[in-house]
């Protein structure tokens, strides 16, 4: 083997080498900071942490095709290899791709926005494009998101106009509860009030600030509706509108204000007349 050659092997065995070191130690310094720093000491470290990764999970992507590309034409040139015309039929095949793939370019670009706005990040609840679930994964050209019954969607960034995101900072719940027009509704709203205080002061990590109770909201058909508003963190909303609907039932049970149901009352016909006798 000649010295040249040899010369080759170790210079690129050093470039190889070196990319791979590189990348690990990028990746774990990235991955330290991730953990410790997050993004801004206004946001809750969750908070932090998905929006950090989710930028960081779409910049690696876009950093493992650069360096790629950069490590082979490295090599090429190491070994002698002309790269010029690769370079020129890559050109022409770039412009052959581009035109034919507007839509992946929409859809990358659309995603690096996505990530830079902040719109949303791994692990938010969202909607998107008609679909609701959590952030599985933000890909260069699509969004994964996995639905409350499991399924996994992959939506193109480029179709997403609107998106919904259901845990950024902290979330409303809206509580509705109907009563009958016979219940006395002033003592139905205190009660109200007084059972969302009370589960306040049980859950002060969850809610974040006192319950309101906002009062009557509907006359209704069949019931008198009234409406509470509680704001709890941003992973707490169904947990919480459930507990206030159980505590608000048992209390009202207790109290003997009645929560109506649909009813109906049936009118029967009265049965023909028999014919008299011949």
């Amino acid at each position: 083997m000649s010295p040249e050659i040899i010369h080759q092997l170790i210079v690129t065995g050093i470039v190889l080498l070196g990319t791979v070191a590189g990348w690990l130690i990028v990746n774990r310094s990235v991955a330290h900071w991730v953990e410790k720093i997050g993004i801004g000491d206004s946001i809750p470290d969750t908070e932090r942490r998905q929006r950090a990764t989710t930028l960081w999970g779409g910049i690696r992507r876009v950093m493992l095709v650069v360096v790629g590309i950069v490590v082979v034409l490295t090599v090429m040139n190491i070994w002698d290899i002309p790269i010029g015309s690769f370079i020129a039929i890559g050109s022409a095949v770039g412009v052959a791709v581009g035109f034919g793939a507007q839509s992946v370019v929409k859809d990358v670009i659309a995603g690096f926005l996505i990530l830079v706005e902040n719109q949303f990040a791994i692990g938010d609840v969202v909607k998107i494009a008609g679909v609701a679930g959590s952030v599985q994964e933000m890909r260069l050209r699509v969004t994964v998101l996995r639905d409350l019954d499991g399924y996994v969607h992959f939506i193109p960034n480029g179709t997403i106009t609107v998106a919904s995101n259901y845990t950024s900072l902290f979330a409303r719940v809206v509580v509705t509860v109907g009563i009958s027009y016979s219940s006395d509704v002033d003592r139905a709203i205190q009660v109200m009030g007084d059972e969302l205080s009370a589960m306040a002061e049980d859950h002060p990590t969850e809610i974040l600030e006192p319950p309101q109770m906002l009062g009557v909201e509907e006359l209704g058909d069949s019931a008198v509706s009234l409406r509470a508003l509680m704001v709890v963190g941003p992973q707490d909303r169904w947990a919480m509108r459930r507990e206030a609907l159980r505590r608000i039932k048992k209390r009202f049970d207790s109290e003997g204000i009645v929560i109506p149901f649909p009813q109906v009352t049936v009118h029967m016909p009265p049965p023909p007349m028999a014919a008299p006798p011949a």
